[in-house]
């Protein structure tokens, strides 16, 4: 029986609480970061080496994918597009990072095969989020069958999306129970020092932990 995981930990609040889901369910974690050139990329790595500290894992890997700032197409990584408060319903959010969660997710899987890891956590939301298409059910159904195709295959690899189907207010909820350190997590797109408090993950992250009932530990302007 495979024991080993790899957590994707962006330092935001859904990594977070799917961290401390794993913690739970495995034994031995490996903790990998992507830095991809948003805007608050010396935050997000900072929040990751904070939760490597707090839960340990046996291996911590960061890698660097800032192509996807010079390729551009997204407000998280193009300074000239605004970042928005909110997004009207049916449209994908100018938030949306083109594609990155495949890429995300094979550096994991190539990671996992390496390492001998049978399961890759990924804190994605697709019931109450910004509506990106790569944190779909479907997505992660269809990039399992790539795993089993485009690998040796020597074991099974398979991706668990523990927070999927939460609301966000579930999400704090569940991580409240678990104890999960918010206070290490980073939501805002935009600033680095106190949390704008005004783009939409933020806006997200206040409403979720307004309806969950807890004070969020960020500050904000």
């Amino acid at each position: 029986m495979i024991n080993r995981a790899i957590v994707l930990v962006s330092g935001g609040m859904d990594s977070l609480v799917t961290a401390a889901i794993a913690h739970r369910e495995c034994p031995e974690l490996a903790f990998l970061h992507v830095s991809y050139g948003q805007r608050t990329q010396a935050k997000e790595l900072e929040c990751f080496r904070s939760l490597c500290a707090h839960y340990r894992p046996a291996r911590s890997k960061v890698i660097n994918m800032e192509w996807f700032r010079d390729i551009g197409g997204s407000a998280l990584t193009d300074t000239s597009l605004e970042l928005p408060s909110f997004s009207p319903t049916g449209t994908i959010p100018i938030t949306y990072v083109p594609f990155r969660n495949a890429n995300l997710l094979g550096a994991a899987v190539a990671w996992a095969e390496v390492i001998g890891a049978g399961f890759i956590y990924i804190g994605a939301v697709e019931e109450d989020s910004s509506g990106y298409p790569d944190c779909r059910e479907m997505f992660f159904t269809d990039f399992q069958k790539a795993i089993a195709s485009g690998t040796k295959n020597e074991f099974p690899i398979q991706i668990i999306t523990p927070v999927l189907h939460m609301s966000k207010a579930e999400i704090v909820s569940r991580g409240i129970e678990l104890k999960a350190p918010f206070e290490l997590s980073w939501s805002c797109y935009k600033d680095s020092e106190l949390a704008c408090g005004k783009c939409e993950s933020c806006r997200l992250r206040r409403s979720a932990f307004e309806q969950a009932g807890y004070r969020d530990p960020l500050p904000y302007r």
